[in-house]
């Protein structure tokens, strides 16, 4: 028999809005046709692409960019002191599912390790098991509660 998840009893979590998880080491925020079509469209792209200053190929999917200097989401935005995300509305799923990922609730040692990080970790709106797995097998952002 399968031994139970380790988050089973759930866990806990509340987005500060602090930017952690938006900047940092080099990585990718895989972006789908739809999710490039809302974004374009909510920072008035009338032609629903993304230019290169927003967007990257990688191998055959595309990512948004990071700022070279200190490796920001290209929408990662600083204003009075706080850093926020300038498409907070229409963020593509992989940001929507922080922290519920795979890789972050493969161990508990990982999802510490991320706490470290994260002042939303292991604080606020609890979610159960069921919540939990909602977000971490959402493979569009329609299958998100809203």
């Amino acid at each position: 028999m399968k031994k139970p998840p380790w988050y089973q009893a759930g866990l806990k979590f509340s987005c500060t809005q602090c930017g952690n998880c938006c900047t940092g080491a080099p990585g990718y925020v895989y972006v789908n046709r739809e999710e490039i079509e809302r974004i374009a469209a909510f920072i008035g792209r009338t032609d629903g692409t993304l230019g290169k200053e927003h967007l990257r190929r990688v191998g055959f999917k595309y990512s948004l960019t990071e700022n070279k200097k200190n490796g920001d989401c290209c929408f990662l935005k600083t204003e009075g002191g706080k850093r926020t995300c300038s498409i907070y509305p229409v963020r593509p799923l992989q940001c929507r599912t922080w922290p519920f990922w795979d890789v972050l609730l493969d161990t508990p040692e990982e999802w510490a390790d991320a706490a470290k990080g994260c002042p939303g970790m292991n604080k606020g709106t609890a979610y159960d098991f069921v919540q939990i797995e909602i977000r971490r097998t959402a493979k569009r952002v329609e299958d998100l509660p809203t």
